[in-house]
């Protein structure tokens, strides 16, 4: 089966990956590991994610694939925001050398000509000022506009096409730290197939130093957005009702950030 294309030039394509090629194609990520657990997870998280409105783009430069975004309507995210009738943005990133030759706004400009296609209200965006999501420069100069920010450094962008309500951002974050207990709880989905692998460094870390782990699943769309506790959604270390860290951590760092909680 043909992949749909959606733009041609000499050296640039940007194709849609849906359940008919994505086991070709891939999505991007963990593209030169597809044997491991984190890539099989995702894979199989897809399945499921397509049915419900999902879109994976992917360009390439020259026949190498540089660059892709991941979209879902609102109200199938998997970031902890409230963007029901919105077409909401989990991941965007453009690499290495093609960096800086406008690849980021044409795939942000496909998700916009899609939403508004649909019928979407508008666009969401949760972004970070610090890493592991993208940073926030390029969205307003993408008719953006800032409407949230939440711990620690997070920011929720939309472009509205029309005066629905705006998207907004949970403020619960300490009940949602708290929640989980005493101890240290990872919590995590599949829809990034990199923290998978650090979902057992964590539990292993802990274990090593004698503190109480566990790690639980987030098995929905809903579970994301109401149980996460940070924007990010799909995963979060807590220890003792604080945010570890939202992001994956290699084990030197994780074991100073937990270090540094403990006697």
């Amino acid at each position: 089966m043909q992949d749909s294309t959606i733009e041609t030039s000499d050296t640039v394509e940007i194709v849609t990956v849906d359940a008919s090629n994505v086991a070709e194609r891939g999505f991007f990520c963990r593209k030169s590991k597809p044997g491991e657990s984190g890539y099989n997870r995702k894979l199989e998280w897809l399945g499921q994610r397509f049915s419900e409105g999902l879109m994976i783009k992917i360009l390439y430069e020259n026949d190498r694939s540089v660059g892709f975004i991941e979209y879902v309507p609102g109200e199938s995210s998997w970031r902890a925001v409230s963007a029901p009738d919105y077409t909401v943005i989990h991941c965007i990133w453009v690499v290495g050398r093609a960096k800086n030759k406008g690849y980021g706004a044409r795939l942000l400009n496909e998700c916009i000509d899609d939403a508004r296609r649909a019928g979407r209200a508008g666009v969401a965006m949760v972004a970070s000022t610090g890493i592991w999501l993208a940073g926030p420069e390029l969205f307003p100069k993408n008719g953006f506009e800032l409407v949230a920010k939440a711990p620690p450094t997070f920011e929720l962008l939309v472009k509205r096409f029309d005066d629905a309500p705006l998207p907004s951002s949970p403020t619960d974050w300490d009940h949602r730290l708290s929640r989980w207990g005493p101890g240290l709880t990872v919590v995590y989905s599949d829809q990034c197939p990199y923290i998978i692998d650090d979902v057992q460094l964590a539990l292993d870390v802990a274990g090593e130093r004698g503190v109480e782990a566990r790690a639980v699943r987030l098995e929905s769309s809903e579970e994301a957005r109401e149980l996460s506790p940070s924007p990010y959604g799909v995963f979060g270390m807590v220890y003792d009702g604080k945010l570890l860290s939202y992001h994956y951590e290699l084990r030197q760092d994780l074991e100073r950030l937990l270090d540094s909680y403990l006697p």
